[in-house]
């Protein structure tokens, strides 16, 4: 393990270890390309993380591997304790888009995973849980209406609502409001701390956005290209819960200065 990783901070008030990453690497090419080389993560109950870097440095590889949908070509996988050796029920995952069917309403979209898995009874045992789920996101009374009659916000907070149906272990996040205009994609983070504080959540969140990784975060993971590696594990010690008005604050900028310094720095290396 890396010094870096050895020596990170543990985000004050998370708990037992939930998702580990050991020396993880992945090649392509018959190992003609390194994607990601020696990557050690912890993630621990309830915290948030993020990881960030220029585009090529393998974020998208390892939130694959991490959601179990490729391989690691070395290293170690570990949710709960068992091997991540392909998709589980115990990893929820939302992407860029909302990706919502556009014949099923929001209720049916979010008991989607449910029916899928365990059949069309299940799901509409799970309408209650759902309803609840639309109620903590705000969307109350949109049970009915389908995808084209919500805006772009309020189909990621359904979006969220489906991730959240099978009550996952671990969250892995997409760049989820990227598509979104400024101004909702703030309150949209807002929405996702309040969310996971309020279930406890564990979340693991790939941006290319600085302040949105400062924001939410304990730690942001800043990667370095060719192949991705950890760089610098930053420890986010602002207070929680986290408000918009932080935004101006000198610690903030600093922090963000910090992220932005090294990845101006790993960007030639």
């Amino acid at each position: 393990m890396s010094s870096a990783a050895a020596l990170a901070p543990v985000p004050s008030g998370a708990g037992e270890i939930v998702y580990q990453l050991s020396d993880v690497g992945k090649t392509y090419a018959r190992n003609a390309i390194h994607a990601l080389q020696g990557i050690n993560l912890t993630l621990r109950k309830g915290s948030f993380s993020s990881v960030i870097g220029s585009s090529g440095c393998g974020k998208s590889t390892l939130l694959k591997i991490m959601a179990g949908l490729i391989p690691p070509t070395t290293g170690r996988v570990v949710l709960q304790g068992r091997p991540v050796t392909g998709p589980r029920r115990d990893i929820g995952m939302m992407f860029q888009q909302a990706t919502l069917f556009p014949w099923r309403t929001t209720l049916e979209n979010i008991v989607l995973p449910i029916e899928i898995r365990d059949g069309a009874q299940a799901a509409k045992a799970a309408h209650d849980r759902a309803r609840a789920l639309l109620e903590l996101v705000g969307l109350k009374g949109f049970e009915k209406n389908y995808p084209g009659e919500l805006s772009g916000g309020m189909a990621q907070r359904a979006a969220i609502c489906r991730m959240l149906i099978t009550e996952p272990a671990v969250l892995l996040l997409d760049e989820p409001f990227s598509a979104l205009d400024e101004l909702t994609r703030d309150f949209m983070n807002m929405e996702l701390q309040r969310i996971c504080a309020s279930r406890d959540a564990t979340a693991f969140l790939v941006t290319h956005s600085i302040p949105e990784a400062v924001i939410l975060s304990d730690v942001v993971y800043v990667m370095k290209p060719r192949p991705g590696r950890v760089a610098e594990e930053v420890e986010i010690d602002l207070p929680r819960p986290r408000t918009l008005d932080m935004i101006t604050t000198p610690r903030f900028g600093a922090l963000v200065e910090r992220i932005r310094s090294r990845l101006d720095k790993e960007a030639f290396i």
